[in-house]
């Protein structure tokens, strides 16, 4: 029985090390890990028409391969903040947990409050990125 919902949401496109770890981390507060993850064409809102570098079925596939991750939901393509305020409201996450340093800290606070859920920010591991990573490929 699922007693206790992690919710965390991302691109995670060209998974790296960091991510693994952010997402042990998010699972050790809960017994059961949800994954928002963003369409290819939020990401190319969000990051450049050459992103993202792994398609959705392949985002997912590597998402769903991890051990910590128990469901991977896709967000719909151009959302609003009302698409993740009914996300977050169907899901009913107990913990929602970020990166330290989210520009969306604030929003994501306001979100977890309004279902009565804790917001747990997890410091970055190393200071690695993918747009880093990127950046020294391309």
């Amino acid at each position: 029985m699922i007693s206790k919902i992690v919710l965390v949401g991302g691109c995670f496109d060209m998974l790296h090390v960091g991510h693994v770890e952010f997402l042990r981390k998010s699972r050790s507060f809960g017994d059961y890990l949800i994954v928002l993850l963003e369409s290819d064409e939020n990401i190319k809102k969000l990051k450049g028409k050459n992103k993202p570098i792994f398609n959705l079925k392949e985002r997912i596939t590597v998402l769903k391969a991890i051990k910590y991750v128990d469901k991977v939901i896709v967000v719909p393509e151009n959302p609003t903040h009302e698409t993740y305020l009914k996300l977050i409201k169907k899901i009913k996450p107990n913990v929602v947990a970020i990166t330290e340093g989210d520009i969306l800290q604030k929003h994501k606070l306001n979100q977890a409050k309004l279902v009565g859920a804790k917001l747990k920010v997890i410091k970055k591991y190393k200071d690695f990125s993918s747009t880093q990573i990127t950046k020294l490929l391309f």
